[in-house]
């Protein structure tokens, strides 16, 4: 069954945007940015940018179709939370090889979110032991009070300039980018496992959204 990703409310997302006054491009000013296979044609002036480095990867969590939703949202309870499929962890394994043999250098530590399926993402494509867990890539539904602070600290780790010849990499979650990006992240931009590629700066330049390793027909959840 075809799974139709639903639109965050507007009102969602200008509350989010009154609390943390961090947001990057209004909704209806964006417009909705076209997921790449890495290795397709078409993807090619997106990744020779990437091996030239100085750019940010905000990667989507691996794939998590078929698994149990959200339940605690208590940071710690995996089995209170949606956890990434068994395709999700090979989805994962393939992006870090995918990126190793496209050559788009990375910068490690990698960053991800304590949310399981962000932080298993991160692990089981770099090796646990190249993975920083930071809150401010916490998901959105986990931050509670803290939402306006973990969107301030997407949008920090967005804006601080990346060396040439290496790129930052952040895994977390949809609904941030949505919050900060609007209908650029919205509908079918932004599946499971794919990747955000921007230039940092305050307000950040969206280059493309890159899937180094594509599930066909996954991409989004049920939850």
């Amino acid at each position: 069954m075809r799974v139709i990703p639903k639109p965050m409310p507007a009102l969602r997302w200008v509350a989010a945007c009154a609390i943390a006054a961090t947001c990057l491009a209004a909704p209806a000013a964006a417009r909705e940015l076209v997921p790449l296979d890495a290795a397709s044609p078409a993807a090619r002036p997106l990744v020779d940018r990437l091996r030239q480095g100085g750019l940010v990867l905000f990667f989507r969590h691996a794939d998590t179709a078929g698994m149990p939703c959200d339940s605690s949202y208590r940071i710690g309870d995996r089995a209170g939370q949606r956890n990434i499929s068994a395709r999700g962890r090979e989805q994962s394994r393939r992006i870090g090889e995918a990126l190793r043999a496209l050559g788009i250098p990375v910068a490690f530590p990698v960053l991800a979110g304590p949310v399981f399926r962000a932080r298993d993402t991160a692990e089981e494509a770099f090796g646990a032991g190249q993975v920083a867990v930071t809150d401010g890539l916490t998901a959105d539904d986990f931050a509670g009070s803290r939402l306006g602070w973990v969107l301030s600290e997407h949008r920090r780790l967005m804006a601080e300039p990346v060396p040439a010849g290496t790129n930052r990499v952040l895994v977390g979650h949809r609904t941030p980018a949505m919050m900060l990006f609007g209908e650029a992240a919205g509908g079918r931009a932004f599946p499971e496992g794919a990747a955000i590629i921007m230039e940092p700066a305050p307000v950040p330049r969206l280059l493309g959204v890159l899937m180094p390793a594509p599930i066909p027909g996954a991409g989004f959840h049920n939850c």
